[in-house]
């Protein structure tokens, strides 16, 4: 089963990146949210393969505030969000926010989940800090501590062990699927208690990032604006 198929086979509707952008962005403009008025966040992996979306949610949107941590998860924070708040526009005495928030995963073209090409290198993965947590989960040999040598990867596997059934092993995709469930579930508690939506509007929008032989593609999740307070669903 190679690349096309296996996109069919696991997501039911996938976007190229700029379209993905493009999409979401038309569908925020018609709320009254553009680049003229909006701060963009981009939460995703470190990973220099997905900062592709990055570069491109930066020509829509304009320079983005970045969120992003290993695996995608969000780790900046309270602080980090209310920073960004303060650098949003404020010409009409209403504040914009949209946040891009997502894990990745690669797809090789003989379709093997996790594999990838990287210039130089003939096989290499994504996300490799799920695909190190997990290994460790199949040798029973979780190691779990938080420390200054290697912050970001302890937090990632403490977060995302609270979401795994006991003695679980999911394959990578299921991995990845509930990182994006808490990455979800953590920036939407996280802006709850931080936007002030009698004076600001903001948007989620969240999905998972595929590296495919032929370039990058985002299967949309969750997408969706508060404006004046009301939700509405953002459609692709």
């Amino acid at each position: 089963m190679g690349f096309e198929e296996m996109l069919r086979k696991y997501f039911d509707k996938v976007l190229t990146e700029v379209d993905f952008v493009r999409k979401t962005y038309n569908a925020l403009k018609k709320f009254g949210i553009n680049d003229e008025n909006a701060i963009a966040s981009v939460c995703i992996c470190r990973d220099e393969i997905s900062q592709s979306l990055r570069s491109i949610i930066k020509h829509v949107w304009g320079e983005a505030f970045n969120l992003s941590s290993l695996g995608g998860m969000f780790f900046a924070g309270k602080t980090a969000l209310k920073a960004a708040m303060h650098h949003a526009p404020n010409a009409d005495g209403r504040e914009r926010y949209v946040y891009y928030a997502m894990p990745h995963i690669a797809i090789d073209e003989e379709g093997r989940m996790g594999f990838c090409r990287r210039k130089g290198i003939k096989e290499s993965h994504a996300c490799g800090a799920l695909c190190g947590f997990l290994d460790e989960l199949r040798e029973k040999k979780v190691i779990v501590s938080i420390n200054d040598e290697d912050a970001e990867q302890g937090h990632l596997k403490m977060r995302l062990l609270k979401e795994i059934p006991y003695g679980n092993v999911p394959d990578l995709l299921e991995l990845t699927q509930i990182a994006l469930k808490v990455i979800q579930t953590d920036l939407k508690q996280a802006l709850q208690e931080t936007v002030d939506e009698k004076k600001s509007d903001y948007a989620l929008i969240t999905g998972i990032q595929i590296h495919g032989p032929d370039g990058n593609y985002i299967w949309p999740a969750e997408c969706y604006a508060f404006v004046n307070g009301i939700k509405k669903d953002v459609t692709l």
